[in-house]
């Protein structure tokens, strides 16, 4: 453990951001299945699913409504009984359309006759178990986690790090998962471990939650995992959660520009993905739901809240109470690099974990003013970029010079901006160069 801090404490860049934490101390609540989800077929990174039922089909919980072949996908599951509406698109955070399946909730409840705990005797029984289960990357990315699972031989793999870091402002959703399952947290530890043969476990978790942080060394003492799993406690400093800034503050190794954590010997999995496993491995139940913190000045009960995948947000803000202020901004995701949500019904998909209601007050906007130089955003960066370069030169599109000052290491943490005293729009100015570098050198 004294190696860990020494490592910790070798971190650059981040920002210290307001915790707001005002859900964590309160036991998440599970709301009724609404009268219609919406199931979206792009709920990870890869290849979309296709839709593998039709309009006027009854499904039943836990049945696939789709799927496809490629690797880099995961199965979406029905996640009430019912009959499918429509199938037709819907919009997505990032402005596509996407084919959805919408299903009318019958109110039964009735499970697929065909859910059953797997049967599960070696590695390549886990894998196929882990791909059923729907599960993906639930700390926002959505990397099928049944691909990140899927070594080449002889790659080396010996930590496995587990983010509980949880450092966006407001969400407490994976603090409640380790308060109120940290059995499963440690049974889900248990089996990646176990069946792909890594040596240690290392869970991070932000210092400002030390019950948290209590609960689970009691927890791996009393079940004699002390001697492969241990517990970092990180500074509460954005964004500590970040996969990349986790794995050199826990393992002191360095992820390099293009790389993935198991290029380094590690696998990175978020703390509510590994819980979420260890249960579909218990009850064969896939990922149907995920705990949701909601919360803001305009929510009128704050809270966490366990939702179907597809409940819309209008459906869980009205079951916690409705708005008491009119929302200047909607966000799912946090405030530093969730995405504002409008129009249309929205559905919670996998990868969400927080849906923000926040007034006027909570979202001040001040008018970017011109660049002075400071070089606060450059101390600010966690990767070691100069966003007030790379700034420059994606506003007069210069993919060559976008390029050799890296802007695609940038992870939009948004740090840089948070920091800016002229309120630059930074984090823009990064998807934008990404942008003009996708298109060639001009």
């Amino acid at each position: 453990m004294n190696t860990i801090k020494k490592m910790i404490a070798g971190i650059r860049g981040g920002v210290n951001v307001p915790h707001l934490k005002n859900t964590a101390d309160g036991e998440s609540v599970r709301m009724p299945t609404p009268p219609l989800v919406i199931l979206p077929m792009r709920q990870h990174i890869g290849e979309p699913c296709k839709p593998v039922v039709k309009t006027g089909d009854e499904v039943a919980i836990g049945q696939i409504v789709g799927d496809t072949d490629a690797l880099l996908s995961a199965p979406i599951h029905a996640t009430v009984s019912g009959t499918v509406k429509a199938v037709y698109p819907c919009s997505l955070p990032d402005g596509s359309r996407v084919d959805a399946v919408h299903i009318e909730n019958d109110g039964m409840d009735t499970m697929h006759p065909q859910i059953k705990k797997p049967e599960v005797k070696n590695r390549e029984d886990f894998l196929r178990a882990v791909r059923q289960s729907g599960v993906v990357g639930m700390g926002g990315a959505g990397f099928p986690t049944h691909a990140k699972l899927t070594l080449k031989d002889g790659c080396g793999i010996d930590t496995l790090v587990i983010n509980g870091a949880e450092c966006e402002p407001y969400i407490t959703a994976d603090y409640r998962e380790i308060m109120e399952n940290r059995d499963d947290v440690l049974s889900g530890i248990e089996r990646v471990m176990g069946y792909l043969e890594v040596d240690r476990c290392i869970i991070g978790i932000e210092e400002n939650k030390p019950m948290a942080i209590t609960l689970l060394k009691d927890e791996i003492i009393a079940l004699n995992m002390r001697h492969r799993v241990c517990v970092a406690n990180l500074p509460a400093r954005y964004p500590y959660g970040a996969e990349k800034i986790i794995v050199k503050a826990v393992t002191g190794r360095t992820i390099p520009l293009g790389k993935l954590p198991c290029d380094v010997g590690v696998i990175a999995m978020n703390i509510s993905t590994v819980a979420a496993l260890s249960r579909y491995m218990d009850t064969g139940i896939p990922l149907i739901q995920r705990r949701i913190t909601v919360a803001g000045g305009a929510i009128a009960k704050p809270r966490n809240v366990l939702v179907p995948i597809g409940a819309t947000i209008n459906d869980i803000v009205d079951f916690c109470g409705g708005y008491i202020h009119k929302p200047e901004r909607v966000i799912t995701g946090g405030p530093m690099m969730g995405i504002t949500r409008h129009g249309d019904p929205v559905p919670i998909t996998k990868t969400d974990n927080a849906i923000l209601c926040l007034t006027a007050k909570e979202t001040y906007s001040p008018q970017a003013q011109p660049c002075i130089r400071c070089g606060r955003c450059v101390k600010a960066c966690p990767m070691s970029l100069m966003p007030n370069f790379i700034e420059r030169y994606a506003n007069c599109g210069n993919a060559k010079m976008l390029k050799k000052l890296s802007v695609s290491g940038c992870m939009e943490c948004g740090s840089c901006a948070y920091a800016c005293p002229a309120k630059r729009l930074l984090v823009q100015s990064m998807r934008r160069g990404k942008q003009t570098i996708g298109k060639g050198d001009r």
